[in-house]
């Protein structure tokens, strides 16, 4: 029976290898850091999402140890049967208390959060409008759910609002607009306080993603809705313990009291997934104290990432605007990006090419991000690779 599956198994991997799409997995003999070491030796990691350089900091390690030794390795059950620790309480209230929010629910990841979070909110009489550049955990999530959908421009807030009208001129009763906090492929930020103020105007909810952006975007770190000053506007937040809050693994929703409590009845993947493992919870408390506390590491970030971009200009090299840490470097060719990025290996710098699907055609782009755990060497060392690179292939 295996045999003709595999046949198509096959040729669909073909397929993908020809087309030159195939994701291959770089494996790294070390810890995750602003320094990785690899196969090929030690690189300067310019890929991973650490923005804060906590996925390497002592206190995050020392606190997900003590939470190993205190709370054990793992609960073996769901939060509701037998899988809620107090210690998973406490995180939770120190997420809702950092993001300004009443309550929070923590889920095994962050694309869990919005893959239970559309169908638990909103039946066949609602309407969820979602911006075209969306996750795909959102994308994935709003598709599980009944409501009527809707899309607008990334983030054109004239097409946002005729979607608004059309969803009430179709009757619908609840209307969500959904979006990214940080569009992860161009670093852009999402408009949040112009989202919130249409979503007055039509009597609409605001959900939106904040992986890119919680821990370090806003004076407090707080994320998109601080940046923006409209703390106190939005209904929903899901994120990450993935990224700057530590880098483990986790993610979360958090909001208005009524929407939390009714996930944590109803909310799939929260009931029916084994809850966060206690280390990596013990480790995520330590890393939103110090995301909370440490103005220095929110600063060193953007440090970094203004020297490196300015640095980046001065060679001739196409970003794309922006203030975030998210650093694309426009190429265009896919062809060319994979070289580019085959090069930046042989010199120690760990960069990976994106090229469609992964982006549109023709926007193929080095993307690069900055963390708070690089010093000025290492972002010297890179601008010169960079520059070395740049000179090599367009001889």
């Amino acid at each position: 029976m295996y045999g003709e599956f595999q046949d198509h198994l096959r040729r669909e991997l073909e397929g993908i290898e020809a087309a030159g799409l195939t994701k291959h997995e770089r494996p790294l003999t070390s810890a995750q850091g602003a320094r990785i070491g690899t196969p090929q030796g030690e690189m300067l990691n310019l890929c991973a999402n650490n923005y804060l350089g906590l996925a390497q900091h002592p206190e995050v390690a020392a606190a997900a140890k003590a939470g190993l030794d205190e709370w054990g390795y793992g609960l073996a059950s769901v939060r509701f049967i037998c899988g809620t620790q107090t210690l998973h309480q406490q995180l939770e209230r120190a997420l809702s208390e950092f993001l300004c929010t009443e309550e929070t629910i923590l889920y095994p990841s962050c694309f869990d959060a919005n893959g239970g979070l559309f169908e638990t909110l909103l039946g066949p009489e609602d309407a969820v409008i979602s911006d075209a550049l969306n996750h795909a955990s959102i994308i994935d999530g709003v598709r599980l759910c009944k409501a009527k959908r809707y899309r607008y421009r990334n983030r054109d807030m004239a097409d946002l609002e005729e979607q608004l009208k059309a969803a009430q001129r179709d009757g619908a009763r609840f209307i969500m607009i959904t979006t990214d906090g940080v569009f992860s492929m161009d670093g852009y930020i999402a408009p949040l306080d112009e989202i919130c103020d249409l979503a007055e105007r039509y009597g609409a909810l605001v959900h939106f993603d904040d992986c890119h952006a919680t821990g370090f975007l806003g004076d407090g770190g707080r994320g998109t809705h601080e940046h923006h000053g409209c703390l106190e506007r939005v209904d929903i937040t899901t994120g990450t313990l993935g990224k700057a809050l530590g880098g483990a693994s986790g993610g979360y929703t958090s909001g208005k009291r009524e929407i939390i409590q009714l996930l944590r009845q109803r909310s799939r993947p929260y009931l029916f997934s084994n809850s966060v493992a206690p280390p990596v919870v013990a480790g995520a408390i330590k890393a939103v104290e110090l995301a909370a506390t440490s103005r220095a590491l929110r600063q060193q970030l953007t440090d970094n990432t203004a020297y490196f971009r300015a640095g980046l200009e001065r060679l001739g090299f196409e970003l794309l605007p922006g203030e975030h840490p998210i650093v694309p470097i426009m190429l265009h060719d896919a062809a060319l990006a994979a070289r580019f990025a085959d090069a930046m290996l042989e010199r120690g710098i760990y960069v990976t090419a994106f090229s469609f699907p992964v982006v549109p055609k023709g926007q193929a782009r080095i993307r690069t991000q900055m963390s708070a755990a690089f010093s000025r060497d290492d972002l010297d060392t890179a601008l010169e690779a960079f520059a070395s690179v740049k000179q090599q292939l367009e001889r």
